[in-house]
């Protein structure tokens, strides 16, 4: 039961310090709507995401007005469609055809976004995965609502090198189908290692094949309550921080339980789990680099960074798991360059390097995100920055992913625009020096022997 206190630091915490609920992200399987007719197929896709999720964005504004919780985004994510349209699809242009009907139908129920229209192809790739992560750079120019993922190694199967090499040619493809949008296509489009079937988080969204039939998973935010709690443990120990940490994402997780809850008990849709990550946007003080920054940091980047994100991973895990039972997804903190006004000033200053992105990832939730890079990067060099991130999750059993953006016509200095919670970037520079040979070679890296650990 709360007490008078506790309601009144709730209010402050929405009111004052940004805490929203950042995502009710509904899943759906769509397994069932599999056929070899590809017209039929489109039809039952579309049917089975409206009858499921046509309420969703109405019950989310409701329950918005009735408890005072903002809630950002209201999203879906689906079945991996390489799996659902493995039999209907014979060319890249049917999954495009597909990608279509997905956005048509977010269109129709109200979200933001859909996630899904993703393969799984970790050992090796079947010919309609191939085709699948062949339609991307097609798909996501001409949708505008239609998330994509591939996820190309886990710790129990090695990194697929094949689908490395085939995504840093795909990648640069989607930039220059999108390059009148500072290559915004890439924006939708996560390369995933050990990805989770339950994150609700966008543009890596999927119902993964363990779920049931729908599932409504929730994801809360708030780095501008952390970050306003953190004020009281200036010039105190790392014990005092650690507890104001957990204790303030305690009180975050709680609210996104009842929100999770309520919207399960109006949609007759089983909850699944709170993701209670950190997700940063652009707006002043609602920035994780802040965070850092109040921990003791003279700018992100600095030395100390990723022991700072470390700590702070951590302390946020242990206070939401003593809130909800059902904590899933990639919980942690999120280090997106464009969603974070901290990050980029860090960026644009030099302080903060994507080497020094790609350590600070070996503790953090999930990877490189939102990097905006020179438009002239080869495909071997992305490949190379791919497969980097994916051993890092591989070896330490932990999700990372990849988002970044070479942003066709622009280099090392100029700002990148996405517009919204996508925010903006400053181009970072990459390391010229060539991997080709490397990504070139094909095949599999084997997975890691799980003794001799160090």
């Amino acid at each position: 039961m709360l007490n008078i206190m506790e309601v009144h630091e709730t209010n402050q915490m929405i009111e004052q310090e940004k805490l929203d609920v950042r995502t009710i992200t509904m899943g759906i399987s769509l397994l069932d709507c599999a056929t070899d007719d590809l017209d039929a197929l489109c039809r039952r896709i579309y049917d089975k995401i409206y009858g499921r999720a046509k309420d969703l964005v109405a019950t989310g504004k409701q329950i918005e007005r009735e408890f005072g919780i903002p809630i950002v985004n209201k999203r879906i994510s689906i079945t991996p469609i390489s799996l659902v349209a493995a039999s209907a699809c014979k060319t890249p242009e049917d999954f495009v055809q597909i990608a279509h009907t997905l956005d048509d139908v977010a269109h129709k129920v109200g979200v933001n976004f859909l996630g899904g229209f993703s393969a799984l192809v970790s050992k090796a790739m079947t010919p309609a995965e191939r085709m699948l992560i062949e339609s991307l750079p097609q798909a996501l120019a001409e949708t505008d609502r239609v998330c994509a993922s591939v996820n190309v190694g886990s710790t129990k199967t090695g990194i697929d090198m094949n689908a490395v090499a085939l995504m840093g040619r795909i990648v640069r493809q989607v930039s220059e189908a999108t390059a009148d949008s500072d290559s915004s296509g890439n924006s939708k489009l996560v390369i995933f290692c050990n990805a989770p079937d339950d994150n609700p988080f966008m543009a890596g969204a999927f119902h993964g094949v363990t779920e049931g039939d729908a599932v409504i998973n929730v994801g809360v935010s708030g780095p501008g309550v952390v970050s306003k709690a953190l004020d009281e443990a200036r010039g105190k120990d790392f014990e005092f921080l650690c507890e104001t940490i957990k204790r303030t994402a305690f009180k975050i997780t709680r609210v996104g339980q009842l929100v999770a809850q309520e919207a399960s008990r109006r949609l007759d849709v089983p909850f699944g789990i709170i993701d209670l990550s950190l997700a940063p946007t652009p707006a002043v003080g609602d920035s994780v680099g802040e965070i850092l920054e109040k921990i003791g940091l003279e700018q992100v980047g600095a030395p100390g960074t990723t022991a700072a994100l470390a700590m702070l991973n951590d302390q946020v895990k242990k206070g939401g798991i003593m809130a909800s039972s059902y904590v899933g997804g990639l919980s942690g903190a999120f280090i997106p360059v464009s969603e974070d006004k901290n990050m980029i000033d860090a960026a644009q200053s030099g302080c903060l390097t994507i080497e020094k992105l790609e350590a600070m990832t070996c503790v953090c939730s999930v990877g490189l995100d939102m990097i905006a890079i020179p438009g002239e990067t080869t495909p071997a060099t992305i490949a190379g920055i791919i497969a980097d991130e994916a051993a890092i999750g591989m070896i330490n059993q932990k999700t990372t992913a990849v988002r970044v953006i070479p942003v066709i016509g622009k280099g090392v200095g100029e700002m990148a625009e996405f517009g919204g919670l996508l925010g903006r970037a400053p181009i970072m520079p990459v390391n010229q020096h060539s991997c080709e040979e490397f990504v070139a070679r094909g095949g599999r890296i084997p997975a890691p022997i799980h003794s001799f650990k160090n």
